[in-house]
């Protein structure tokens, strides 16, 4: 077949050892390889023997959407594969019905025992396993967890949002700071577990405030804001998000003494000084 002759011809790596995933590498990526329970954010196009055009692909799409593995990637070739790529790498696969469509295909787009080539560019990846875990315990279980386990978790979910907010789902990205947020309310044992509780807060309760203003909901956004105030009262990014809602509700003289403040504490601060500017 053209793929087999493709193998051949250009070496392609076998990743099952059996010729069933075949791999080449386009483009080196860089950093670890993707993990297992990965979610994973690829651009791909499916081709069958002897077609110009792709049967699917996503390249059109500005943001791809995270797929977790395991989950929502349902080609088994193509989850070996992903295993053996890093950020930013582009390959070619090759895979036989059995790591692809089976003996049935899928019809009518798919044909019965049909050979599949992938080429798959991986745009970025958040390993999820252990938050995934963590949020299927109990709440009594998730109290007894080490309390490091807890900030890294907490820190998967604000990455998972600041993907999305990337990415401008909003909506998406609130409710990933909000479950965040919602882990980093246990007792502290010692006033260093405190100040790690309260760092990994601020950075959550900034990005709330910062997407609940791209969401218009400028209400939100000061009440974030106001409790970042509360860990860090000369916190300048939350003085500067309590500012910016407070001119969104037309409250001029709050938002004029949020940003005055901010400004005290980074007088050359470019969007602070053009907030105030619009104020006047």
């Amino acid at each position: 077949s053209s793929f087999r002759c493709l193998a051949r011809t250009r070496g392609l790596r076998d990743l099952s050892g059996d010729g069933g995933v075949l791999k080449e590498e386009l483009r080196p990526g860089t950093g670890q390889a993707v993990p297992p329970a990965a979610s994973v954010a690829v651009k791909y196009s499916g081709y069958l023997e002897h077609w110009d055009e792709p049967f699917c692909t996503n390249y059109y799409s500005r943001f791809p959407g995270l797929m977790k593995l395991g989950k929502d990637i349902t080609l088994w070739g193509l989850e070996i594969g992903l295993l053996t790529m890093k950020k930013g790498e582009v390959a070619r696969f090759v895979f036989t019905p059995d790591y692809a469509y089976g003996r049935q295909g899928c019809p009518p787009l798919i044909p019965p025992n049909a050979t599949v080539m992938f080429e798959v560019e991986v745009l970025d990846f958040l390993d999820s396993d252990e938050s995934d875990t963590f949020f299927q315990l109990t709440a009594e279980q998730q109290d007894t967890f080490p309390l490091q386990k807890v900030l890294k978790v907490a820190d998967t979910e604000r990455e998972f949002g600041n993907y999305l907010y990337r990415k401008r789902h909003f909506e998406g990205a609130k409710d990933r700071y909000k479950r965040a947020f919602s882990i980093l309310g246990r007792s502290p044992s010692s006033e260093a577990e405190q100040c790690q509780i309260n760092a990994s807060k601020l950075l959550v309760l900034l990005n709330l405030s910062l997407t609940y203003l791209k969401l218009e909901r400028p209400a939100q956004a000061l009440a974030y804001g106001e409790k970042a105030l509360e860990i860090d009262q000369r916190n300048a990014k939350a003085l500067f998000r309590c500012g910016q809602a407070c001119l969104c509700m037309t409250e001029y003289e709050k938002a004029r003494d949020f940003l005055v403040r901010a400004q005290h504490i980074q007088p050359f601060n470019h969007d602070i000084n053009n907030e105030l500017k619009k104020l006047a």
